[in-house]
């Protein structure tokens, strides 16, 4: 592919830098990664200017997961500083996320860019409903599933979160939410999660996109180089910043807060990429 003319070339490294300002705040805040941030600015930006073709959305993905493993490892040591992160859940449901995390990377492989929007679309929506509609106190059972439960529900989490870009505060914190744990405490024990979702993600969006057609330049795989670096420094350096914000705020508007942002993401995407 031919390179791209200065201003575009300018706008999208512009948009890179918006994208990972927001998405360290937000993987502060949420305890997400940025993901929900920076899987949607990438694709869009891709998308308007022409950069890659057909594989446009996998590449924004395995380019957030790059960036998630540098802002999750950030927001969680933030959250450790505050005490809510339970250590002990975090080293217990680890490996089966990260095992989840390659599995739905290989599945993401041999989804169309359609397909991966709409899993994409679903799943934010199912979180921003529950965040927003249901009370907060609603909860399923009293503790975390351990067993085959905890491997299964886990592995889970991984390759949804794998399939979508994100890190594990989505699908994570709302399953601790939904065990009883206070969401501060969802946020911030989530937020580990991501460091093992981008790690072994990565790795297989490397992997399965080696070859694939339709990519941007300077891709690994479905991984953009540039574009990851460029958003890891920033998210990285940012994360902090929201996770400081996190704890001054009142659950209730973090819960809904949250539902609003997953809600305008889920749109986005399913608009754009169908």
């Amino acid at each position: 592919m031919t390179a791209l003319p200065l201003p575009d070339l300018l706008l999208l490294f512009a948009a890179l830098i918006a994208a990972g300002l927001a998405g360290g705040i937000v993987a502060g805040l949420f305890g997400v990664g940025g993901g929900t941030v920076i899987v949607p600015a990438v694709f869009y930006a891709f998308e308007v200017l022409g950069v890659g073709g057909g594989g446009n959305l996998h590449t924004a993905i395995g380019t957030s997961l790059l960036t998630i493993v540098a802002t999750s490892w950030r927001s969680l040591k933030a959250h450790r500083s505050h005490g809510a992160v339970d250590e002990v859940a975090l080293k217990t449901w680890t490996p089966w996320v990260g095992f989840g995390a390659l599995i739905g990377a290989a599945v993401a492989g041999v989804t169309s860019m359609e397909g991966l929007a709409i899993v994409y679309g679903v799943c934010l929506a199912l979180i921003a409903a529950q965040l927003g509609l249901m009370p907060e106190r609603f909860t399923l059972r009293k503790d975390l599933p351990t067993g085959w439960a905890r491997r299964g529900i886990g592995s889970l989490i991984g390759g949804l979160s794998a399939m979508m870009g994100i890190g594990g505060g989505s699908f994570g914190g709302m399953m601790m939410t939904l065990c009883g744990r206070p969401i501060h405490q969802a946020v911030a024990t989530a937020s580990g999660f991501g460091v093992a979702i981008g790690a072994a993600a990565t790795l297989g969006f490397v992997a399965f996109g080696w070859d694939a057609a339709g990519r941007p330049p300077l891709s690994l795989g479905y991984v953009n180089v540039p574009g990851a670096i460029v958003m890891a420094v920033l998210t990285t350096a940012v994360a902090p910043w929201g996770a400081k914000l996190a704890h001054a705020l009142d659950r209730r508007v973090l819960r809904k807060a949250f539902a609003v942002y997953l809600l305008a993401t889920a749109l986005s995407v399913v608009v754009k990429a169908l």
